[in-house]
């Protein structure tokens, strides 16, 4: 049956590539597999005034940000083991805010789901996962790596406040109101991307 697997973290814990890996890991042992992220399932910022999601605010990313109906309805109720198995893997682009929720494929009735996001243990579609990793590494850490990451495009000024005060103020506001660590099924410790370390693990809903 179809599995659908959440990789949930901080920003820049390595949920992307993490979940490419885990991914091929899969495939080579025969199970076909898809990938998303829910970064892909945002509203577009041509629709920021009316959802007040703003470049700004972790308060704003965090309650605004996310189209949670589309990733429920397009993605992860037809991926479900009862579901169609037809998916919309891309919302809209998060680049150029083109609209893919019209462009669908079918999804093998065995097939694996691996989608990363941060907050993706959030209520709004928690219910909808099979199983949950989560990807430990430090605040710090993540701070650290994300402002690397970003700051050849962003300038480094720019992308230490898009990251200390939007990114990682939300995702305080995330683990103060869920259980985000105590949700997962696996816990990784991701500090390290060339060895990562099992911290925990658990039998996967329903089994």
């Amino acid at each position: 049956m179809r599995i659908r697997v959440a990789i949930d973290g901080y920003t820049a814990a390595g949920k992307t590539t993490f979940g490419h890996e885990l991914a091929a890991a899969i495939r080579h042992r025969g199970r076909p597999t898809a990938r998303a992220s829910l970064d892909d399932f945002k509203h577009p910022w041509g629709q920021s005034i009316e959802h007040r999601y703003d470049r700004l605010t972790g308060e704003g990313y965090y309650r605004n940000a996310y189209d949670f109906d589309s990733a429920r309805d397009l993605l992860l109720t037809p991926a479900g083991a009862h579901g169609t198995g037809l998916v919309a893997l891309c919302g809209h682009d998060p680049l150029t805010g083109t609209d893919h929720r019209g462009i669908l494929v079918h999804l093998p009735a065995d097939a694996i789901l691996i989608v990363d996001s941060a907050f993706a243990f959030r209520p709004e579609y928690n219910d909808l996962w099979d199983y949950r990793i989560w990807l430990e590494v430090s605040p710090e850490l993540a701070l650290h790596r994300g402002i690397a990451r970003d700051a050849p495009e962003e300038g480094f000024e720019e992308a230490a406040k898009l990251h200390r005060d939007r990114y990682h103020v939300a995702e305080a506001i995330y683990l103060r109101e869920v259980p985000a660590r105590g949700l997962a099924n696996t816990t990784i410790d991701n500090s390290d991307y060339d060895t990562p370390l099992r911290l925990h693990i658990s039998r996967p809903d329903g089994a």
